[in-house]
């Protein structure tokens, strides 16, 4: 276990890489299974999801597409609980299959918002893809059909996730240290 220092936090090692891969590959080969014949666009939120999301596609071996949204409602270490959308989507949605690749799901309020609005131009199906879950801190009942692992309520660091956009860099994900 290493233990790192972000800005002003200490981390410790909490899921190290080779693990953080064995999850990837395992959600990606759920997604070619239950998806094949369907030419998903998979839409990943920036920036969080972006090193999980380029994971994910080298393990996808169905046709399919990749787009990106970006989404803000943090704020250093915790949500705002306002979400405000900076960049759109381009595609068009209509009849398609949508995957939305997240790097994390904590509230749940920003996956219900960007459910609410792809559902307006009338996908023929939306499927949530998220590395990592918080079930203690859901606060919307969402059916998050692929996640590649639980975690306890702690602030995290690493794998596309930041603190005050420092971390991001980080190959493991690692857990806040409580002073």
């Amino acid at each position: 276990m290493s233990i790192i220092k972000v800005k002003d936090k200490t981390f410790k090692t909490f899921i190290p890489e080779d693990e953080i891969q064995r999850r990837v590959k395992a959600v990606a080969e759920k997604i070619n299974k239950d998806l094949d014949g369907q030419n998903p666009l998979f839409l990943a939120v920036l920036n969080g999801s972006f090193m999980f999301a380029a994971d994910l596609m080298r393990y996808i071996t169905i046709p399919c597409e990749i787009s990106f949204v970006k989404l803000a409602s943090y704020q250093g270490t915790t949500s705002t609980g306002r979400v405000k959308e900076i960049i759109g989507i381009n595609e068009e949605l209509q009849g398609r299959t949508v995957v939305i690749v997240e790097d994390i799901v904590d509230t749940g309020k920003t996956m219900k918002r960007m459910l609410e609005s792809l559902g307006t131009r009338n996908p023929d199906s939306l499927h949530i893809c998220t590395l990592l879950v918080k079930p203690n801190k859901l606060e919307e009942n969402l059916n998050i059909e692929y996640a590649a692992m639980e975690i306890p309520n702690d602030f995290i660091v690493g794998y596309g996730l930041d603190y005050d956009q420092q971390g991001r860099n980080l190959r493991d994900i690692y857990t806040v240290v409580e002073d």
